[in-house]
């Protein structure tokens, strides 16, 4: 029965990506390696369905996608690497003339690492030499990653905590600076959660620890519970903020996407309308801006798209309603809006946001 389930799935993978396929713009464009799409299959995906996810991204334009790796993954024995979980995730995007933005998680908003069990489990056990040489083997080896993002969400870690702030900013420069003189030609910086920053007022957050060659974000148009608070055109105002915020240094929008989850009160029209908005800030402020990237290209399956409630204040207060205001409710409200991300949907036909962002 468990091989007939998987036959099924991946037979059902294969059709809609072939119907995806019928999407592609007419005459596939020159990659811009300022513009990503973080490349997700919509389910299983064997390596011949891989490869045609990454062809397609690469034919609508894109010129870079996303990597994600984790300590704990990529050193589970010191100076014992295993890079099986991202090895064909980076080879598709080199195949397909896509540069890659790396985010290596030593923070992620209010989690961090997740650390190899060889390490202590705290900011204060992550020593800079060791964390150097990770990230040394893993730039040496990925020539195809130009960009390398160490904290995410970084304003969710430290909103509570101005010494461990300055203790990070220690960290990263001294890492900063180690690989920078191996690596001269990669750019390195955080990444913050705009909508955050703008909801809990967090810009001095930026300033102290946007350091680095640019101040990256991530953006969704939502309000603390994570539903759909913004219209397009007030969207594309917050992303003006962040040229801003970044205080001079380049800014760069790491991921950046629209849900048409109708749950947080997302639609396929407003998806579509903030695609246009988001290229043409693009491609308004292209000198100010080290990339911009859509988050993502499938939808994914709903309810699979789970979050642990870890918001660092325990609960958030709404009008008095635990249910409402608990964080198992701000998670649950995150999974919609992610699954529902994509410029593609499940079955892998196309919404109207594709055509935006695939236009000539």
């Amino acid at each position: 029965m468990k091989r007939l389930a998987a036959a099924s799935v991946a037979a059902a993978a294969a059709a809609a990506l072939a119907y995806a396929a019928l999407w592609a713009p007419d005459g596939a464009q020159a990659p811009d390696p300022g513009l990503g799409l973080v490349v997700n299959a919509p389910g299983a995906a064997d390596a011949e369905q891989a490869r045609r996810i990454y062809e397609l991204a690469a034919s609508a334009g894109a010129g870079r996608t996303n990597a994600y790796m984790f300590w704990n993954l990529v050193e589970p024995e010191p100076g014992v690497f295993d890079w099986s979980s991202t090895d064909p995730a980076v080879s598709l995007s080199r195949d397909n003339g896509l540069a890659v933005t790396l985010f290596f998680s030593v923070v992620n908003g209010a989690s961090l690492g997740p650390f190899p069990g060889w390490m202590g489990g705290d900011l204060e056990s992550v020593d800079p030499g060791r964390l150097s040489s990770v990230l040394d083997a893993a730039l040496s080896r990925y020539g195809a990653v130009d960009s390398l993002i160490i904290a995410g969400q970084a304003e969710e870690q430290f909103r509570y905590s101005d010494q461990g702030a300055r203790a990070y900013l220690d960290l990263f420069e001294q890492v900063y600076s180690e690989l920078k003189a191996r690596h001269p030609d990669v750019t390195i910086g955080n990444a913050f959660s705009l909508h955050g920053v703008i909801n809990k007022d967090l810009g001095h957050l930026v300033e102290q620890l946007g350091s680095g060659d640019f101040v990256a974000f991530t953006y969704f148009p939502v309000d603390s519970l994570n539903d759909i608070s913004r219209t397009p055109s007030e969207a594309r105002a917050d992303l003006e903020a962040a040229l801003d915020l970044a205080g001079g240094r380049p800014a760069a929008f790491f991921e950046a996407g629209w849900s048409t989850s109708e749950f947080v009160g997302g639609s396929e029209a407003d998806q579509a309308e903030f695609a246009g908005e988001l290229l043409d800030f693009y491609g308004q402020n292209r000198d100010s801006l080290e990339f911009v990237t859509w988050y993502r290209q499938h939808d994914r399956p709903e309810g699979s798209c789970s979050f642990s409630p870890e918001l660092p204040e325990g609960a958030v207060s709404v009008g008095g309603s635990a249910e409402l205001g608990s964080s198992e409710h701000v998670a649950q409200r995150l999974g919609h809006y992610v699954c529902a991300s994509g410029l593609l949907r499940e079955d892998g036909s196309p919404k109207p946001a594709w055509a935006v962002f695939a236009r000539p």
